[in-house]
């Protein structure tokens, strides 16, 4: 199973940036799709941004909510995941956490495999 490490997360004011990263263990099938997720309470999970390995050009999905702000890219040789979030404001307030599987389903990976984590706070 893939292993998956996030960190860049932290404290930020509105209107600030993060770059978060997700280093995963290895390419194989399992990192076909990879997706950002992040969980706003106990019982609130919402999908941000996901990448699918399409040949010749990966498809991209964006949450609404965070277009324009947001971007997801790869670093296929560095097996690195990326999001890079401009324009923070405090409802992005979350943990972000990444996940990857062999397939997408609803434009998303599966969050079984997923990693532990990373902290993302805004404020006003």
């Amino acid at each position: 199973q893939v292993q998956l490490v996030e960190s860049g997360g932290g404290s930020v004011q509105a209107g600030g940036s993060l770059r978060l990263s997700c280093n995963y263990s290895q390419y194989t099938e399992g990192t076909y799709c990879m997706g950002w997720f992040r969980q706003v309470s106990d019982n609130e999970r919402e999908r941000v941004a996901s990448i699918e390995s399409i040949v010749p050009r990966p498809q991209i999905r964006v949450a609404e909510s965070v277009k324009g702000r947001f971007t997801i890219y790869r670093e296929y040789a560095q097996r690195i995941l990326y999001l890079q979030m401009n324009n923070l404001k405090p409802e992005d307030t979350g943990i972000y956490f990444c996940a990857a599987a062999d397939y997408c389903s609803g434009d998303y990976p599966p969050t079984k495999n997923r990693g532990q984590g990373t902290q993302v706070t805004v404020s006003s």
